[in-house]
């Protein structure tokens, strides 16, 4: 990432911490082992509000992790340019998960015990978000899963302190199956990272197929961090299937795709992403991009308040090698707004009471740049809202046009039923009460 240390204000790192003054871009400044951002007028202001930024910066999601913190970061850059949240500004800290939960538990637990953080956000492997959620709901302390996509985190793994914010495994296969096996046929087979995400990805994008008629032939498993597919192109070769679903992401899917490309199955089979992440597919090129793919938002939707959200991006994030937002900036940033929308609604930056306004949230469309106004499901944690279809555009109206949208579902049409059912969240009553 290019960033000039001294234009930002960061001074050489002091033991394990750093001091960083200013506000905006210098938040993107650190991507070391323990960063500390103030932006606060110490002698008048009231103490500020220390933000924990829990993101994959390094490892298989390490582009979208850093996405998310840009998006996480303009939000908060936002707030304080309108004085912050109950008068109090806000700071960050932040250190790197690597998409690992052993490392995510340690960076919760360290954010807790020496920087008593007030919230944290972020995380897009699965495992990292169950485990800093799970150190979050023994202090109270309320996270926000910007971009983990297993239904597990709304679903066995949910905390009455733990809220959603993207579109989960089921809800994109739910938007994608039933077009794919009217297109491509009835006859699926599933490519799965063999880790939570994938294989929860893949239970539920077998039980779609299953119940509208469809029949899994076959299930490959992929290790994480695989860079030869040929074994599974082979046998994919073999058994022939009419639609392959990918439940594999990150640095993982780039090298499927450039794989599937360079062996001519491409247009040989009916191909399902179960969601394309923007800093995954971006700059890869229409040869990379195939099949059809859910998404929860895109910068060409021609909605209220995109061009103006695409230019704030653009001045926020000038130099950034990704010229556009994508869905991942998109909800880092939007779920950070929500959070201190939730805390001004309730006067007071006690836990249980932001958590009550976060269970009955209702945004609408105008706010979120989507279709359908979006809504928390009290019940799970998670925020329902719109998921488009799309496929690679053929005929792009710039550069950056790189998706086509195909459709889009509705909040309740994409529910997630196995997670209402599985997901217990802890009472108010054993949910210890927490204000920074």
């Amino acid at each position: 990432m290019d960033f000039d240390c001294k234009a930002a204000g960061v001074r050489p790192s002091r033991g394990r911490r750093q001091l960083i003054r200013g506000a905006g871009a210098a938040a993107m400044g650190f991507f070391g082992p323990w960063a500390l951002h103030r932006s606060w007028a110490q002698a008048k202001s009231k103490k500020p509000l220390l933000i924990g930024l829990t993101t994959d910066d390094t490892g298989q999601y390490a582009a979208s992790g850093q996405d998310e913190q840009r998006g996480i970061a303009m939000a908060i850059q936002e707030v304080n340019e309108r004085g912050g949240v109950l008068g109090r500004r806000l700071e960050t800290v932040h250190a790197d998960t690597g998409g690992d939960a052993a490392k995510a538990t340690a960076v919760a637990q360290r954010m807790m015990a020496e920087g008593e953080v007030a919230f944290m956000l972020g995380g897009v492997h699965s495992g990292a978000a169950n485990a800093i959620s799970q150190v979050a709901q023994k202090a109270g302390c309320i996270y926000f899963n910007t971009n983990s996509s297993s239904p597990t985190e709304a679903g066995k793994d949910c905390h009455r302190t733990k809220f959603v914010w993207d579109g989960n495994g089921t809800n994109f296969s739910t938007s994608v199956v039933k077009g794919a096996m009217t297109g491509f046929g009835r006859n699926w087979l599933l490519l799965t990272s063999d880790y939570l995400w994938g294989h929860n990805t893949a239970k539920g994008i077998r039980n779609i197929v299953e119940s509208n008629g469809g029949k899994i032939v076959e299930e490959i498993l992929v290790p994480q961090n695989t860079r030869d597919f040929s074994a599974q192109l082979q046998k994919i070769q073999k058994l022939k299937p009419g639609v392959i679903a990918t439940a594999v992401g990150g640095e993982d899917l780039k090298y499927l795709r450039d794989q599937v490309r360079s062996a001519g199955l491409d247009r040989s089979f009916g191909w399902i992403n179960n969601q394309a992440d923007w800093p995954d597919v971006y700059g890869l090129g229409r040869e990379a991009m195939f099949g059809i793919f859910g998404t929860t938002w895109y910068w060409g939707l021609g909605l209220p308040g995109v061009k103006d959200f695409v230019a704030r991006y653009q001045k926020a994030n000038a130099g950034y090698r990704i010229k556009v937002p994508g869905n991942v900036f998109y909800n880092g940033y939007m779920a950070t707004h929500e959070l201190f929308r939730a805390i001004e609604r309730a006067g007071s930056t006690n836990n249980l009471k932001i958590i009550r306004e976060l269970e009955s949230l209702r945004v609408p469309a105008i706010q979120r740049m989507q279709h359908e106004d979006a809504y928390m499901n009290p019940l799970t944690h998670q925020l329902q809202q719109n998921i488009y279809m799309a496929s690679y555009n053929s005929y792009p109206k710039q550069p950056d046009d790189i998706f086509r949208i195909l459709g889009r579902l509705r909040p309740d049409e994409v529910e997630d039923k196995d997670s209402v059912q599985q997901c217990k969240l802890e009472s108010y009553a054993a949910t210890p009460s927490y204000e920074p």
